[in-house]
């Protein structure tokens, strides 16, 4: 249940903002731990990602300026509008007792890389419900 990579392609996307609005997309990127590329040597680049990466770079896009990255927020948008956002530990820790029961906590922390204090926390919910 690790985080995936989310790759979004951006077509001419130098020639669509301009050389320093691609500068500063990229430096934001690069900030928010996404990595922002050219694709080879033609002129595409690519987003590579994790979920909450992306959304956080779409959420800092529009507050600078709606219109000036316009593209970038209008492919940002449709991507991650077709993905799943990702389940936190608690909705997966959740999601797997309801699933089983009698699930021990080693099991737990075994499929969901969580602590043993969460898998406590989230086998006592469970049960108080």
């Amino acid at each position: 249940m690790d985080s995936e990579r989310i790759s979004v392609s951006l077509p001419s996307f130098i020639h669509r903002v301009g050389r320093e609005q691609a500068n500063l997309t990229r430096g934001l990127a690069a900030e928010l731990g996404c990595e922002l590329k050219r694709v080879r040597r033609s002129r595409n680049w690519q987003l590579l990602g994790e979920y909450h990466q992306i959304h956080a770079l779409l959420l800092a896009l529009r507050s600078l300026d709606s219109l000036k990255y316009k593209f970038t927020i209008g492919k940002l948008d449709t991507v991650l509008a077709q993905i799943e956002p990702p389940l936190t530990i608690e909705q997966q820790l959740a999601k797997l007792l309801e699933t089983n029961p009698n699930i021990t906590l080693a099991e737990m922390m075994e499929v969901t890389s969580c602590t043993l204090s969460e898998a406590r926390t989230a086998r006592f919910e469970n049960d108080t419900l």
